[in-house]
């Protein structure tokens, strides 16, 4: 019988906050740009100086989690991206059921999140994942991994991207930014619904949509940007 693999459970890790937070952003950085991750990008990432950002990459060099030089950046081990996989499913469950379960609102669970993803038992993100159906995607529609660290495919493009005529699903959000979010359920467009590309302006780019066959609205060029459709 064929072995599954399984992302790094916390009884087979000792690591701290900090590292965890290191190996989350270095992912997130590669998933959006590729290649090595500069200093300074991770610097700017954890809002930290950059020189405490060289001595932790060395750290986490020395524990294969990332390959690392000064000059051009870090990029995740296989083994620092299970463990980095690990962090965002926990993120991402706890957003999960912050919406679903506490009536929190999709632009507040973020930092919620942050806190709630170093609780160090397994036991407890296995029952969560049980709990709420092991969902595969979060309340702002990112992906999250499966326990052997597998991601959902999505074949999501911008809005942006897409032509007049095109009628399109709204599957998750690119800026996740709370403002944002703040918008979109301010002028009552969320998630699964449908947007109709009726005209987009030459001048400035902003688009004339129908909102689920009935609601005419204009959405500028970023808010276009921002969101992820198929």
């Amino acid at each position: 019988m064929a072995q599954t693999t399984q992302l790094p459970t916390f009884a087979t890790m000792i690591i701290s906050q900090t590292e965890e937070n290191y190996l989350k952003a270095i992912y997130l950085l590669a998933q959006a740009e590729g290649g090595k991750i500069p200093n300074l990008r991770i610097a700017n990432q954890l809002n930290i100086n950059p020189a405490t950002v060289t001595e932790m990459l060395k750290k986490l060099a020395e524990k294969k989690w990332i390959d690392y030089t000064r000059t051009d950046g870090a990029i995740l081990t296989t083994e620092g991206q299970l463990i980095a996989l690990q962090i965002v499913r926990k993120h991402r469950l706890w957003e999960t059921f912050l919406v679903q379960s506490l009536n929190f609102t999709w632009d507040e669970v973020h930092e919620v999140a942050e806190q709630l993803e170093h609780i160090q038992s397994q036991k407890l993100l296995d029952q969560l994942s049980i709990f709420l159906g092991h969902p595969n995607f979060d309340p702002h529609g990112d992906p999250i991994p499966g326990p052997d660290g597998a991601m959902p495919k999505t074949k999501a493009v911008l809005l942006s991207e897409c032509l007049p005529g095109e009628v399109r699903q709204f599957v998750a959000v690119a800026n996740h930014s709370p403002a944002f979010l703040q918008y979109l359920s301010k002028v009552g467009f969320k998630i699964q619904e449908t947007v109709e590309i009726e005209d987009i302006h030459d001048f400035d780019h902003s688009m004339n949509v129908t909102l689920n066959g009935t609601r005419k609205t204009v959405f500028s060029a970023e808010v276009a940007k921002g969101l992820l459709v198929v």
